[in-house]
């Protein structure tokens, strides 16, 4: 995280003061944009450089590209302070938007000029409505080769309409930008030209359009609890909005818990945001968002209030997970071997802190001591909790995600989504087909350019495993979003289109000759040189049923050369075994094997023997 300096900063005004949230499709430039406010903002000395994308500051943001913590700055405008908080795009980050949300008054909802709303769009653009912030739309990207604008703000009018807009929401301003170049402009008449153009006009609008945050600065405390963060030095640091009155370094505030309970503590230091920096102030009043140190024990949603009139604030309220993982101690004959933590109360602990900031998630204790049940927004949710557990040392295993379902008047309802694939024209068919044997409903389709964008309505478990069935379809070159939708009636089974697997038969170090002679019977996920085990998961086989074979079998050593013994074996490249191809590929009686060095496939019941 970013350091506290030892400065401080005088309190500002509510009307002095706009606190926005900026909302996308994934991969629509909105961290950009905010990198380039930063530039013509001032908050950086000359010599100062700022980083790409420097609002993603997580490994795994930066790796991905995508955002994934909602992380809040504030910029100087004239004087007025900008609040700014970067959400993630992904719908399975939406317990990351719904608490980022109100902590705002309004928000930039950033398109891009040629794809227009997406799915996410969706999903985060119904909670802002809901919530009736003002939205200001950022027509970005616009000096991209084949950018519309007008086809972009049609399709987010149509889109305000759907999800039910009154009249006033429906009057948004529009702004074109284009992010990277760091121009804004409140019409296309012109180019944005740099140097002729600027974000003044993006900057204008968001001060003019949306309003001051309300708050009595001289009534009793109330601070909503939106984020969590730690430091070394301070323990938790609380992170929200101000919604009245006025909170000082050294005050005793009381906080009003879940569960009723209220306990008191002193702030021991408090911080306001000027730009990636947080600075310490002495004061700080309703409107704005800071950052409290001295509350040890506390959760996301809870309020910090006044001892003397101790008021809490609704709880947040988040849309409940749809997916839930059994997570377990690693068993496999390699355990221990590889990672720093591998017990279960080691992994309890883990899990239980992580609950702590990611209120999207849920935890439960498993069918056994050291097995969990872990429930989240969807697989990219879980594969990051699992990817970032992995680089903190930890060993385990999880089984193949099931959606979680719902009885509703004595009917199950399971999760289901929208999705959206953007293929080459000629291979729309087979991604149709497949959909379709998934029990999707097919609700549009456009062509275009030679290529086909199709719109489905999906059961979230049809869409376990699909995405590498889609790229192998696409051959690398479609495009595919998806986000939850909603609860609807069970739609009966769906069939397994995945073939059988080929498991390991004894433990050992895999040879070339071995894996040569087998080389025919599928596509293998191993190398030769590898250490195996019994029961392991080590291809794919041709037919559907599983196979049992030895990938460990040497060549026999006799005194008789062989015709071909100087020449060199070449093997089929073997497929890369990921995290996400793991988690889409394996079914309910394997495992994936977690660990800081390697994704291992196995069947659950090491003693597996050959199916009929």
């Amino acid at each position: 995280m970013t350091s506290e300096a030892a400065t401080t900063a005088p309190q500002i005004l509510n009307d002095r003061i706009r606190n926005i949230a900026i909302i996308a499709h994934v991969d629509h430039g909105k961290t950009t944009l905010v990198d380039s406010m930063f530039r013509q903002s001032g908050i950086l000395r000359d010599n100062e450089l700022l980083a790409e994308r420097a609002m993603d500051s997580h490994d795994l943001e930066k790796e991905r590209g995508i955002t994934i913590l909602a992380k809040n700055t504030a910029i100087p405008y004239g004087d007025y302070k900008v609040n700014i908080l970067d959400t993630p795009g992904h719908a399975d980050f939406s317990g990351e938007v719904e608490r980022v949300l109100t902590m705002v008054d309004g928000a930039l909802l950033i398109v891009d000029a040629v794809e227009g709303p997406m799915p996410q769009t969706r999903f985060v653009l119904r909670k802002a409505l809901e919530l009736g912030l003002t939205i200001v739309l950022v027509i970005n990207k616009v000096d991209r080769a084949a950018s519309d604008p007008e086809r972009a703000i049609d399709k987010v009018v149509d889109l305000f309409i759907e999800l039910g807009a009154d009249e006033h929401q429906l009057d948004f301003p529009v702004v074109f930008a284009s992010g990277l170049a760091g121009t804004s402009a409140l019409t296309m008449d012109e180019p944005l030209e740099v140097g002729k153009h600027d974000l003044k006009p993006l900057m204008e609008t968001i001060i003019n359009r949306i309003q001051a945050p309300p708050g009595d600065q001289d009534a009793s405390l109330q601070l909503q609890v939106s984020t969590l963060d730690y430091n070394d030095y301070l323990g938790r640091i609380v992170i929200g909005r101000i919604t009245r009155g006025q909170i000082k370094t050294g005050q005793t505030v009381s906080l009003f818990q879940r569960d009723g309970k209220i306990s008191q503590h002193r702030v021991s230091k408090l911080f306001g945001f000027q730009g990636l920096k947080r600075i310490e102030i002495e004061q700080s009043g309703a409107g704005d968002i800071v950052a409290v140190a001295g509350i040890p024990e506390v959760q996301i949603g809870e309020t910090l209030t006044d001892p003397n009139n101790p008021e809490a604030l609704p709880l947040i309220s988040i849309e409940e997970p749809t997916l839930k993982m059994t997570f377990s101690i690693n068993n496999s004959p390699l355990a221990g071997r590889e990672g720093k933590f591998v017990t279960s109360r080691q992994l309890k602990d883990r899990l239980w802190k992580e609950v702590k900031s990611n209120i999207s998630l849920r935890v439960e204790e498993g069918s056994t001591t050291d097995s969990f049940v872990v429930s989240g927004r969807g697989e990219l949710h879980l594969s990051i909790l699992i990817e970032t557990m992995r680089r903190e040392g930890y060993e385990f295993q999880v089984c193949k995600p099931e959606v979680l379902t719902k009885n509703v008047e004595g009917q199950t309802h399971e999760p289901f989504e929208d999705l959206i694939f953007d293929v080459p024209e000629e291979m729309t068919g087979s991604c149709i087909e497949k959909l379709c044997q998934r029990k999707g409903e097919l609700r549009h389709m456009e062509t275009s350019g030679g290529r086909t964008v199709v719109e489905f309505k999906i059961p979230s478990r049809g869409l376990l495993g699909f995405r590498s069935d889609f790229i192998r379809m696409t051959k690398g070159q479609g495009m595919m979003t998806h986000a939850f939708s909603e609860f609807r009636p069970w739609v009966g089974e769906i069939g397994s289109t995945r073939n059988g697997v080929l498991v390991a038969s004894e433990p050992g170090e895999t040879t070339a000759y071995a894996l040569k002679n087998v080389e025919d019977r599928g596509i293998f996920f191993i190398k030769p040189r590898m250490t195996v085990y019994k029961g392991m998961i080590v291809g794919e086989n041709n037919r559907p049923q599983d196979l049992v074979l030895n990938v460990c079998k040497t060549k026999k050593l006799t005194n008789m050369r062989s015709a071909g013994a100087d020449v060199l074996e070449v093997l089929q490249t073997p497929v890369d075994v990921t995290l996400e191809f793991g988690l889409d590929y394996i079914e309910n009686d394997e495992l994936m094997e977690v660990t800081p060095q390697n994704i291992r496939l196995r069947k659950e019941n090491l003693d597996f023997k050959r199916s009929t």
